[in-house]
């Protein structure tokens, strides 16, 4: 290990032996829980029409089919509307009861023997609608007098107007440019696509607790909507966390169909389980992304951007959910991105669509940001006739090792984005692509190559402003580590077991995770916005370090030496006075000893001094085929600054996972309706869902530009490969096909999109 530390080393994940053999254990898989033993299942009846007043529903024939229980709608189960959490005008109930407001929105449940039966009887359930107008298109929603909720009285849920920022003043903003050039681009909607996909359990025990079982990123922020659904004390509440497989975002929050649990299971007096299925999953889980941008760049002719103006519309679906505030509060304050611009202007808006709702998506907002400066730059630099990547360097802001506060008031903690973007063009080879591509177009060679660039910063930890950890050493010398945070993928047992080791000696083999039960772990602000190593990795580093302080005051005791003279030797794991090693206590001993004094333990949670911004930038290189469109993935270059780096394996699996989503979200994802608001790509087989068939490998440069902003000087990665790589290989298709006269392809760039913009051109 370098320089005796575990830290910065190459550590195999911990994690992987068990789910490689025995395999994870899910929601599903919970058949030996004694609490749930006599589970009935929960099938959800889903609304088949966009949008519609409800005349009746008619469960009769349903409630007679074998198997079947009971079955509810809001009207039996007495709900009451619920306030959306960004807007209080917009409220529903847990199930559909006035109105229906996206195709797969729950409007009945089923309570079954098996979950079979259920699955029957929901298609027995006939429900009477009113249709009503379907509002698909995000402008013609905010155009509409059709209103999806009238207590709204529009459909529009939120605009940055409301926070004092004015409205962008159009053309007359640009008047000293230049040069202007303004595109409208689509960062479309995608579906997150976990492979587990949701599911739930619930049980009231005999203390009148409710147990609830969840696949959830955020344990302990479930714990207030179940109380309030099940009208009982947060204290009455148990959450816990199986395995979780992916979440991506979308499994941040508590959907209408894991708060009822507990509701139906009160009512039948038995436990139940649900799991959705995969259509379900595509209809019923949110949605991301669901952007509309109206961008405007001016500048010089020599290349230098002086104004840029973004309009981002927002789709939220059908509920003021997460999607309202992601372009106003993620996609808004990074919309300057790496680059110097003197004067910004950035409005949102926020609208109500009759399409499944929006909610955070892997990035959640500022991957939006980064599409949307990424392509102004690349149509500025096609205005002006300059290279792509030369017009990123110029406009670039200068390294920084203090904060850097953007013009439009986000405040960057360091950044040195001139040394990520030459190691990404050096890493690349740019000058041999830019021959290759200027040999091929002299040929007139059917398959041509594309290289895009893109440079990007972003926002990680902005969630929470710490976490908590507690650090607690058993008699046999064992660390149990309990985090606040919530591993699906990350590597939580690896990381915190080798920040463990770092700080007492204690091997990490030794060290056991405890995450995702509410009883256990009562604080935490969960897994998400690429927080988990700078605040919960930072609390249970710290957490570790004070315990092994404190041990010290116990190890002199059983010494008979003072405190000041006693050292901790991490090689040996073991307490000794400073000159003599031989004799020595181990954590075993001091354990042991602190056995009537509470244990050997501390508990804290420990604050950071704020958000971090990662930063990078990436380089694309396609082939396409100008005869039929096809685009062939050839390389894809990527240098990630994430900080420190704690263990460059798990960092490196970070980086290869976002950049297969972002990836995926340039050239195969797209959430498609019909224009009465049905859904046509609601399974895996209309849906393109990228494999490692369709991906290169990827070219990880590193380069680590720590920040003061937390003890270990880390930032987020979690997030950055989708954000970096979605914008370059956009650019990069359609630099394939630029000398033919394409200037913008919109995403995903299909094999038909991008022939249809070659003949379009000609």
């Amino acid at each position: 290990m370098a320089g005796g530390s575990i830290l910065g080393n190459r550590v195999l994940r911990k994690e992987d032996p068990k789910f490689l053999t025995s395999g994870g254990k899910y929601v599903d898989d919970l058949y030996d829980e004694p609490m749930l033993q006599g589970a009935l299942h929960v099938t959800y009846v889903r609304s088949s029409v966009a949008h519609g007043r409800i005349l009746s529903i008619d469960t009769a024939d349903a409630a007679s089919m074998p198997g079947v229980v009971a079955v509810f709608t809001a009207e039996s189960l007495g709900l009451q509307p619920v306030p959306a959490p960004f807007n209080p005008m917009v409220a529903r109930t847990l199930l559909a009861s006035d109105k229906v407001r996206y195709v797969g929105e729950p409007l009945a449940a089923i309570v079954s023997e098996t979950r079979e039966q259920g699955v029957d009887a929901a298609e027995s359930v006939i429900v009477d609608y009113d249709v009503l107008e379907a509002l698909v298109d995000v402008e013609a929603a905010m155009a509409s007098s059709t209103h999806v909720y009238e207590s709204a009285g529009s459909n529009v849920v939120f605009d940055t107007t409301a926070l004092g920022i004015p409205e962008n003043t159009g053309d007359a903003f640009f008047a000293d440019c230049e040069v202007k050039v303004s595109g409208r681009f689509m960062n479309q909607r995608v579906a997150p696509c976990p492979l587990e996909v949701r599911g739930a359990a619930a049980a009231w025990g005999a203390d009148g607790r409710l147990n609830q079982w969840l696949s959830t990123q955020h344990a302990q922020g479930a714990v207030a909507p179940l109380a309030a659904a099940n009208g009982v004390d947060p204290s009455m509440i148990r959450v816990r966390t199986p395995d979780v497989g992916g979440g991506f975002g979308a499994k941040i929050g508590a959907y209408g169909e894991e708060l009822l649990l507990g509701v139906i299971a009160k009512k039948v007096g038995r436990p139940m389980k649900w799991r959705e299925t995969r259509s379900e999953s595509m209809v019923a889980l949110g949605h991301g992304r669901a952007q509309l941008q109206y961008v405007t760049i001016g500048g010089t002719k020599a290349g230098k951007v002086t104004h840029y103006q973004l309009h981002a519309i927002q789709d939220c679906g059908g509920f003021a959910d997460m999607g309202t505030i992601l372009a106003p509060f993620m996609t808004r304050p990074m919309s300057s991105g790496v680059y110097a611009i003197p004067n910004i202007e950035c409005r949102t808006t926020s609208v109500i669509t009759n399409t499944t709702p929006t909610v955070a998506y892997r990035g959640a907002g500022r991957p939006e940001a980064t599409a949307a400066i990424e392509r102004a730059m690349d149509i500025f630099a096609a205005e002006i006739g300059m290279d792509a990547a030369e017009v990123r360097r110029i406009n670039l802001i200068p390294k920084f090792m203090e904060p850097h506060t953007t013009v439009v008031g986000q405040t960057y903690d360091v950044g040195d984005y001139e040394t990520a973007l030459d190691k990404a063009l050096v890493a690349a080879d740019y000058t041999a692509l830019r021959a290759e591509q200027a040999k091929r177009r002299a040929s007139g060679d059917v398959k041509q190559i594309g290289i895009g660039v893109s440079v990007y910063v972003e926002i990680t930890g902005g969630v929470g402003n710490g976490e908590s950890a507690k650090v607690e050493v058993t008699e046999d010398g064992r660390a149990i580590v309990y985090t606040g945070t919530s591993p699906h993928g990350q590597g939580h047992d690896t990381a915190w077991s080798m920040l463990v080791q770092e700080q007492t000696g204690i091997p990490m083999d030794k060290v056991e995770l405890v995450w995702g039960d509410t009883d256990l772990v009562p604080i935490g602000t969960g897994t998400m916005g690429s927080r988990s190593l700078q605040q919960g990795g930072n609390a249970v580093f710290q957490v570790a370090g004070i315990l092994s302080e404190k041990a010290k005051a116990v190890a002199a005791r059983l010494l008979e030496a003072n405190e000041a003279d006693v050292v901790l030797d991490k090689g040996r794991g073991v307490f000794h006075v400073a000159g003599t090693p031989a004799l020595s206590k181990s954590w075993a001993d001091l354990a042991a000893a602190e056995k009537g004094n509470g244990g050997l333990l501390h508990d804290e949670v420990i604050g950071v001094a704020g958000a971090t911004f990662p930063f990078g930038a990436h380089v694309a290189v396609v082939e396409v085929d100008t005869e039929t469109g096809r685009v062939k993935h050839l390389r894809q270059v990527a240098c990630d600054d994430a900080g420190k780096v704690l263990n460059p394996l798990l960092l490196d699996g970070q980086i290869h996972g976002g950049v297969a989503q972002g990836v995926a979200q340039a050239l195969l994802e797209e959430v498609l309706y019909d224009a009465d608001g049905n859904p046509t790509t609601s399974n895996l087989a209309d849906y393109g869902f990228i494999s490692a068939a369709e991906l290169p490998s990827v070219e990880v440069v590193h380069m680590e530009t720590p920040t003061p902003v937390n003890a270990i000087g880390a930032k987020g990665i979690g997030e950055s490969g989708t954000i970096g790589s979605t914008p370059a290989i956009q650019s990069a298709v359609v630099d394939a096909v630029a000398h033919l006269g394409v200037r913008h392809i919109e995403m995903p760039c299909t094999a038909e999109r991008v022939w249809q913009a070659i003949n379009a051109a000609k």
